[in-house]
Protein backbone atom coordinates (compact mmCIF):
# COMPACT_ATOMS: atom_id res chain seq x y z
CA UNK A 1 0.00 0.00 0.00
CA UNK A 2 1.23 3.86 -0.74
CA UNK A 3 -0.37 6.81 -0.10
CA UNK A 4 0.93 10.04 -0.91
CA UNK A 5 1.64 12.60 1.99
CA UNK A 6 2.67 16.63 1.36
CA UNK A 7 2.74 18.70 4.54
CA UNK A 8 3.85 22.01 4.94
CA UNK A 9 4.07 23.76 8.18
CA UNK A 10 5.31 27.24 9.58
CA UNK A 11 6.49 28.45 13.17
CA UNK A 12 7.07 31.69 14.73
CA UNK A 13 11.17 31.65 14.12
CA UNK A 14 14.06 32.66 15.32
CA UNK A 15 17.75 31.91 15.28
CA UNK A 16 17.77 29.33 17.97
CA UNK A 17 19.18 26.29 16.67
CA UNK A 18 17.75 24.06 19.84
CA UNK A 19 14.06 25.14 19.56
CA UNK A 20 11.90 22.18 18.73
CA UNK A 21 9.66 24.27 16.43
CA UNK A 22 9.51 27.83 17.34
CA UNK A 23 11.27 28.89 14.14
CA UNK A 24 10.16 25.93 11.28
CA UNK A 25 7.80 25.53 8.33
CA UNK A 26 8.06 22.12 6.94
CA UNK A 27 7.00 21.67 3.49
CA UNK A 28 6.74 17.32 3.60
CA UNK A 29 6.13 14.90 1.33
CA UNK A 30 4.83 11.28 2.18
CA UNK A 31 3.71 8.19 0.72
CA UNK A 32 1.93 5.66 2.71
CA UNK A 33 -0.13 3.15 2.96
CA UNK A 34 -3.00 2.34 5.40
CA UNK A 35 -5.57 0.43 5.81
CA UNK A 36 -28.80 13.82 -8.38
CA UNK A 37 -30.60 11.55 -9.96
CA UNK A 38 -33.67 12.97 -11.58
CA UNK A 39 -36.90 11.38 -9.92
CA UNK A 40 -38.58 10.45 -13.08
CA UNK A 41 -41.90 9.70 -13.58
CA UNK A 42 -43.66 8.85 -16.88
CA UNK A 43 -47.26 9.45 -16.99
CA UNK A 44 -49.57 8.07 -19.43
CA UNK A 45 -52.64 8.94 -20.33
CA UNK A 46 -54.75 7.18 -22.87
CA UNK A 47 -58.10 8.77 -23.39
CA UNK A 48 -61.16 6.90 -25.36
CA UNK A 49 -65.04 7.06 -25.29
CA UNK A 50 -65.28 5.37 -21.90
CA UNK A 51 -62.32 5.61 -19.90
CA UNK A 52 -58.62 6.83 -19.29
CA UNK A 53 -55.87 4.95 -17.95
CA UNK A 54 -52.67 6.29 -15.87
CA UNK A 55 -49.61 4.25 -15.44
CA UNK A 56 -46.46 5.73 -13.34
CA UNK A 57 -43.05 3.90 -13.44
CA UNK A 58 -41.38 3.47 -9.63
CA UNK A 59 -39.19 6.41 -8.82
CA UNK A 60 -35.66 4.68 -8.73
CA UNK A 61 -33.63 4.48 -5.33
CA UNK A 62 -32.24 7.73 -4.05
CA UNK A 63 -28.08 7.49 -4.03
CA UNK A 64 -26.33 7.72 -0.94
CA UNK A 65 -23.38 9.50 -1.07
CA UNK A 66 -20.51 8.42 0.66
CA UNK A 67 -17.56 10.38 1.96
CA UNK A 68 -14.20 10.13 1.13
CA UNK A 69 -13.13 10.89 4.72
CA UNK A 70 -13.16 8.62 7.83
CA UNK A 71 -17.05 9.63 8.92
CA UNK A 72 -17.81 6.57 9.90
CA UNK A 73 -18.85 6.45 13.51
CA UNK A 74 -17.37 9.68 14.13
CA UNK A 75 -18.35 11.34 17.49
CA UNK A 76 -19.49 15.15 17.93
CA UNK A 77 -20.30 16.60 20.86
CA UNK A 78 -20.35 13.99 23.38
CA UNK A 79 -19.73 16.88 25.88
CA UNK A 80 -21.37 20.24 25.35
CA UNK A 81 -20.59 23.51 27.22
CA UNK A 82 -23.33 22.77 29.89
CA UNK A 83 -21.99 19.89 31.13
CA UNK A 84 -17.80 19.51 30.40
CA UNK A 85 -15.90 16.82 30.89
CA UNK A 86 -13.30 17.45 33.63
CA UNK A 87 -10.35 16.18 32.23
CA UNK A 88 -6.81 16.60 34.14
CA UNK A 89 -3.68 18.36 32.57
CA UNK A 90 -0.64 15.21 33.01
CA UNK A 91 1.81 16.97 31.20
CA UNK A 92 2.19 20.73 29.99
CA UNK A 93 5.67 21.65 28.33
CA UNK A 94 7.08 25.15 26.42
CA UNK A 95 8.85 23.93 23.61
CA UNK A 96 10.08 26.91 22.82
CA UNK A 97 13.05 28.16 23.68
CA UNK A 98 13.59 31.57 25.92
CA UNK A 99 14.94 33.90 23.25
CA UNK A 100 12.16 32.57 20.83
CA UNK A 101 9.57 35.53 19.99
CA UNK A 102 6.40 33.93 22.05
CA UNK A 103 5.85 30.99 23.38
CA UNK A 104 4.03 27.69 22.43
CA UNK A 105 3.24 24.94 25.25
CA UNK A 106 2.75 21.24 23.92
CA UNK A 107 0.10 19.81 27.02
CA UNK A 108 -1.54 16.76 27.68
CA UNK A 109 -5.03 16.00 29.38
CA UNK A 110 -6.50 13.01 30.48
CA UNK A 111 -9.59 11.77 28.64
CA UNK A 112 -9.46 8.68 31.24
CA UNK A 113 -13.50 7.31 32.70
CA UNK A 114 -15.41 9.02 29.52
CA UNK A 115 -17.73 6.78 28.71
CA UNK A 116 -16.77 5.68 25.43
CA UNK A 117 -13.47 5.17 26.64
CA UNK A 118 -14.73 2.51 28.94
CA UNK A 119 -16.94 0.78 26.22
CA UNK A 120 -13.28 0.35 24.14
CA UNK A 121 -13.62 2.97 22.00
CA UNK A 122 -12.07 6.39 21.15
CA UNK A 123 -14.06 9.48 21.13
CA UNK A 124 -11.76 11.75 18.85
CA UNK A 125 -10.41 11.42 15.72
CA UNK A 126 -7.44 12.38 13.76
CA UNK A 127 -8.31 16.49 12.17
CA UNK A 128 -10.90 16.81 15.32
CA UNK A 129 -10.92 19.59 17.84
CA UNK A 130 -12.13 19.75 21.80
CA UNK A 131 -12.99 23.07 23.31
CA UNK A 132 -11.81 24.64 26.33
CA UNK A 133 -13.56 26.48 29.22
CA UNK A 134 -10.76 28.57 31.38
CA UNK A 135 -11.88 28.84 34.71
CA UNK A 136 -12.90 32.09 35.92
CA UNK A 137 -15.55 34.75 34.88
CA UNK A 138 -15.61 37.31 31.94
CA UNK A 139 -15.92 41.30 32.64
CA UNK A 140 -19.89 40.70 32.63
CA UNK A 141 -19.98 38.11 35.63
CA UNK A 142 -20.27 34.91 33.53
CA UNK A 143 -18.54 32.33 32.72
CA UNK A 144 -15.93 32.28 29.85
CA UNK A 145 -17.18 30.55 26.81
CA UNK A 146 -15.23 27.98 25.21
CA UNK A 147 -11.89 28.16 22.80
CA UNK A 148 -12.00 25.45 19.69
CA UNK A 149 -7.94 24.00 19.92
CA UNK A 150 -7.43 21.26 17.05
CA UNK A 151 -6.31 18.14 18.64
CA UNK A 152 -2.41 17.18 18.43
CA UNK A 153 -2.38 13.84 19.23
CA UNK A 154 -3.41 10.77 17.27
CA UNK A 155 -6.77 8.78 18.41
CA UNK A 156 -4.28 6.38 20.59
CA UNK A 157 -2.99 9.71 22.17
CA UNK A 158 0.68 10.70 22.90
CA UNK A 159 1.27 7.98 25.50
CA UNK A 160 -0.70 5.04 23.20
CA UNK A 161 -2.89 4.05 25.58
CA UNK A 162 -6.28 5.58 23.89
CA UNK A 163 -6.48 8.33 26.68
CA UNK A 164 -5.43 11.11 26.64
CA UNK A 165 -5.79 14.23 23.85
CA UNK A 166 -2.80 16.86 23.21
CA UNK A 167 -2.88 20.52 22.25
CA UNK A 168 -0.67 22.70 20.85
CA UNK A 169 -1.03 26.42 22.42
CA UNK A 170 0.48 29.40 21.60
CA UNK A 171 0.48 32.15 24.11
CA UNK A 172 -1.11 35.21 23.37
CA UNK A 173 0.42 38.57 24.91
CA UNK A 174 0.26 42.06 22.76
CA UNK A 175 0.07 45.00 23.26
CA UNK A 176 -3.07 47.40 22.56
CA UNK A 177 -3.55 50.69 20.76
CA UNK A 178 -3.43 52.70 24.31
CA UNK A 179 -0.59 50.61 25.48
CA UNK A 180 -2.02 48.08 27.40
CA UNK A 181 -0.64 44.80 27.09
CA UNK A 182 -3.51 42.48 26.87
CA UNK A 183 -3.29 38.56 27.68
CA UNK A 184 -5.53 36.04 25.80
CA UNK A 185 -8.06 34.44 28.62
CA UNK A 186 -8.00 30.73 27.17
CA UNK A 187 -4.21 31.00 25.72
CA UNK A 188 -3.08 31.71 29.15
CA UNK A 189 -5.09 29.59 31.13
CA UNK A 190 -3.82 26.60 29.41
CA UNK A 191 -0.26 27.46 29.41
CA UNK A 192 -0.13 27.92 33.13
CA UNK A 193 -1.92 24.91 33.72
CA UNK A 194 0.30 22.95 36.28
CA UNK A 195 0.37 19.37 35.87
CA UNK A 196 -2.69 17.67 37.83
CA UNK A 197 -4.48 20.63 37.67
CA UNK A 198 -8.67 19.83 36.45
CA UNK A 199 -9.65 21.45 32.90
CA UNK A 200 -13.06 21.59 31.34
CA UNK A 201 -13.05 20.01 27.97
CA UNK A 202 -16.36 19.80 25.16
CA UNK A 203 -16.61 18.33 22.00
CA UNK A 204 -15.06 16.12 19.95
CA UNK A 205 -16.57 18.66 17.30
CA UNK A 206 -15.28 19.04 13.65
CA UNK A 207 -15.61 16.91 10.23
CA UNK A 208 -13.55 18.94 7.74
CA UNK A 209 -9.72 17.92 8.67
CA UNK A 210 -10.74 14.16 8.99
CA UNK A 211 -8.56 12.23 7.08
CA UNK A 212 -9.39 10.07 3.39
CA UNK A 213 -10.79 6.71 3.63
CA UNK A 214 -8.21 6.26 0.35
CA UNK A 215 -5.53 4.29 1.00
CA UNK A 216 -3.33 5.71 -2.28
CA UNK A 217 -4.68 9.52 -1.54
CA UNK A 218 -1.69 12.02 -1.48
CA UNK A 219 -2.17 14.38 1.16
CA UNK A 220 -0.85 18.01 0.94
CA UNK A 221 -1.01 19.74 4.54
CA UNK A 222 -0.20 23.84 4.36
CA UNK A 223 0.36 24.79 8.11
CA UNK A 224 1.35 27.84 9.86
CA UNK A 225 2.05 28.27 13.60
CA UNK A 226 -0.23 26.14 15.86
CA UNK A 227 -1.68 24.96 12.58
CA UNK A 228 1.12 22.41 12.83
CA UNK A 229 -1.33 20.30 15.70
CA UNK A 230 -4.10 18.37 12.90
CA UNK A 231 -1.05 17.57 10.97
CA UNK A 232 0.75 16.24 14.15
CA UNK A 233 -2.09 14.13 14.94
CA UNK A 234 -2.38 12.74 10.76
CA UNK A 235 1.83 11.98 11.06
CA UNK A 236 1.30 10.47 14.91
CA UNK A 237 -1.36 8.38 13.36
CA UNK A 238 0.62 7.20 9.97
CA UNK A 239 3.85 6.91 11.69
CA UNK A 240 3.27 6.14 15.19
CA UNK A 241 6.11 6.34 17.55
CA UNK A 242 6.74 8.59 20.83
CA UNK A 243 9.08 10.96 20.98
CA UNK A 244 10.88 13.99 23.04
CA UNK A 245 8.99 16.81 21.42
CA UNK A 246 8.46 18.13 17.74
CA UNK A 247 11.91 17.30 16.09
CA UNK A 248 9.86 13.90 15.90
CA UNK A 249 8.96 15.42 12.08
CA UNK A 250 12.72 15.01 11.39
CA UNK A 251 12.44 11.17 12.86
CA UNK A 252 9.70 10.29 11.43
CA UNK A 253 11.37 11.29 7.73
CA UNK A 254 14.24 8.72 8.88
CA UNK A 255 11.33 6.45 9.52
CA UNK A 256 9.91 7.07 5.76
CA UNK A 257 13.05 8.41 3.68
CA UNK A 258 11.86 7.00 0.48
CA UNK A 259 8.91 8.24 0.94
CA UNK A 260 8.70 11.54 3.12
CA UNK A 261 9.65 14.76 1.86
CA UNK A 262 10.72 17.20 4.69
CA UNK A 263 11.45 20.77 4.17
CA UNK A 264 11.39 23.73 6.05
CA UNK A 265 10.80 28.14 5.76
CA UNK A 266 11.89 30.67 8.24
CA UNK A 267 10.74 34.36 6.82
CA UNK A 268 12.94 35.76 9.72
CA UNK A 269 16.33 33.83 8.51
CA UNK A 270 15.72 32.67 5.13
CA UNK A 271 14.78 34.22 1.66
CA UNK A 272 14.34 32.55 -2.02
CA UNK A 273 16.22 32.94 -5.14
CA UNK A 274 15.09 36.36 -5.14
CA UNK A 275 15.58 37.62 -2.03
CA UNK A 276 11.86 37.50 -0.43
CA UNK A 277 11.28 36.11 2.94
CA UNK A 278 10.59 32.36 3.08
CA UNK A 279 6.52 32.40 4.02
CA UNK A 280 5.24 29.48 3.70
CA UNK A 281 3.49 30.37 -0.04
CA UNK A 282 6.95 31.35 -0.72
CA UNK A 283 8.28 27.86 -0.05
CA UNK A 284 5.25 26.24 -1.83
CA UNK A 285 5.57 28.47 -5.33
CA UNK A 286 8.89 26.14 -5.72
CA UNK A 287 6.60 23.08 -5.75
CA UNK A 288 4.23 24.72 -7.67
CA UNK A 289 4.37 22.39 -10.90
CA UNK A 290 4.64 19.61 -8.71
CA UNK A 291 1.54 20.34 -6.57
CA UNK A 292 -0.73 21.55 -9.72
CA UNK A 293 0.06 18.23 -11.41
CA UNK A 294 -0.82 16.47 -7.67
CA UNK A 295 -4.13 18.59 -7.65
CA UNK A 296 -5.50 16.88 -11.01
CA UNK A 297 -5.60 13.93 -9.41
CA UNK A 298 -8.67 12.66 -7.92
CA UNK A 299 -7.15 11.26 -4.90
CA UNK A 300 -5.28 14.20 -3.77
CA UNK A 301 -6.44 15.92 -0.72
CA UNK A 302 -5.29 19.04 0.54
CA UNK A 303 -5.63 20.35 4.24
CA UNK A 304 -4.39 23.34 5.34
CA UNK A 305 -4.70 24.98 9.15
CA UNK A 306 -3.23 28.30 10.81
CA UNK A 307 -3.75 32.10 9.79
CA UNK A 308 -6.48 32.72 8.15
CA UNK A 309 -4.17 35.01 5.27
CA UNK A 310 -2.24 31.85 4.30
CA UNK A 311 -5.19 30.44 1.82
CA UNK A 312 -4.80 33.59 -0.20
CA UNK A 313 -1.04 33.04 -0.75
CA UNK A 314 -1.88 29.62 -1.97
CA UNK A 315 -4.41 31.42 -4.52
CA UNK A 316 -2.51 33.73 -5.54
CA UNK A 317 0.39 30.69 -6.80
CA UNK A 318 -2.08 28.41 -8.16
CA UNK A 319 -4.33 31.11 -10.14
CA UNK A 320 -1.71 31.33 -12.63
CA UNK A 321 -0.46 27.69 -13.06
CA UNK A 322 -4.18 26.82 -13.41
CA UNK A 323 -4.61 29.43 -16.25
CA UNK A 324 -1.59 27.95 -18.28
CA UNK A 325 -4.06 24.72 -18.91
CA UNK A 326 -7.20 26.95 -19.34
CA UNK A 327 -8.41 26.13 -15.76
CA UNK A 328 -10.31 29.00 -13.69
CA UNK A 329 -8.38 28.11 -10.23
CA UNK A 330 -10.96 29.92 -8.05
CA UNK A 331 -14.04 27.40 -9.72
CA UNK A 332 -11.53 23.87 -9.88
CA UNK A 333 -11.10 24.46 -5.96
CA UNK A 334 -14.66 25.08 -5.14
CA UNK A 335 -14.75 21.75 -6.74
CA UNK A 336 -12.01 20.24 -5.02
CA UNK A 337 -14.42 21.57 -1.99
CA UNK A 338 -17.25 19.80 -3.24
CA UNK A 339 -15.58 16.82 -3.54
CA UNK A 340 -14.04 16.49 -0.36
CA UNK A 341 -10.50 17.28 -1.56
CA UNK A 342 -9.84 20.85 -0.54
CA UNK A 343 -10.16 21.34 3.63
CA UNK A 344 -9.65 23.98 5.28
CA UNK A 345 -9.65 25.33 8.94
CA UNK A 346 -7.95 29.14 9.43
CA UNK A 347 -8.37 30.97 12.04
Amino acid sequence: MAAAVTAAVTFPSTKSSTLPISSRTSISSYRLTFHKRHVLKKVVVVVGPIRAQVTETQAPPKVVKHSKKFEEGVVTNKFRPKDPYIGKCLLNTKITGDDAPGETWHMVFSTEGVELMLAGEIPYREGQSIGIIPDGIDKNGKPHKLRLYSIASSALGDFGDSKTVSLCVKRLVYTNEQGEIVKGVCSNFLCDLKPGADVKITGPVGKEMLMPVDPNATIIMLGTGTGIAPFRSFLWKMLFEKHDDYKEFEKMKEIASDNFRLDFAVSREQTNEKGEKMYIQTRMAQYADELWELLKKDNTFVYMCGLKGMEKGIDDIMVSLAAKDGIDWMTYKKDLKRAEQWNVEVY
